[in-house]
């Protein structure tokens, strides 16, 4: 894990509002307006706080009919919490850590020009690449039913009940009686 990347979590994460709206997610999701009301402070100063907890992706966002949710990425702040006590040893997920370059070069070897998935790589690091980027094609909040999926898979590979269970596995998507949905990027178990 890069120093840098640690450093701006702490800096974002040491400021005592921030630190009041982890502790109030803890409990349960909540809208804008119910943090706002119980930290005693107007809407536009929580909006603020709040941008700055999802860029470090301690916090993502759910709508619900006209009602955004805030959640707390529990995963997230515990990894990077514990962070600074791995520095100077390289985690399991450092390991599988895919910086942006890494990332193209993998998407080149395993993809044919017409965009079919040549093989699904052994290695995990690699694996997560090509997850990733065959998940990008399905949109936020839709439900998708299995045969939508498999269709969907179809178009790059044959193996579409491998790719489709490791989705789930890997935490791209949620899957509930048949029916499957694109989880936030801060579920996704990539890095």
């Amino acid at each position: 894990m890069q120093l840098n990347k640690i450093v701006h979590f702490h800096k974002t994460i040491g400021d005592k509002t921030r630190i009041q709206i982890i502790a109030l997610l803890k409990d349960g999701p909540l809208h804008g307006q119910a943090i706002a009301g119980k930290l005693g402070l107007t809407p536009p100063t929580i909006s603020y706080h709040l941008t700055k907890l999802k860029e470090i992706d301690v916090i993502y966002q759910r709508r619900d009919k006209n009602t955004i949710y805030f959640h707390l990425n529990e995963k997230q702040l515990t990894f990077m919490a514990e962070a600074i006590i791995r520095i100077g040893g390289e985690s399991e997920m450092d390991e599988y850590y895919v910086d942006e370059k890494e990332k193209y070069k993998v998407i080149q070897n395993f993809f044919a020009q017409d965009g079919s998935l040549k093989s699904i790589p052994a290695q995990r690091k690699k694996k997560l690449v090509v997850l990733e980027h065959l998940i990008k094609g399905l949109q936020k909040g839709k439900i998708y039913h299995e045969k939508e999926i498999n269709d969907y898979i179809k178009q790059f590979h044959e193996d579409f009940a491998t790719i489709r269970r490791e989705f789930v596995m890997y935490g791209f998507m949620t899957r509930q009686g048949g029916e499957y949905e694109l989880n936030p990027e801060e579920l996704w178990l990539i890095y």
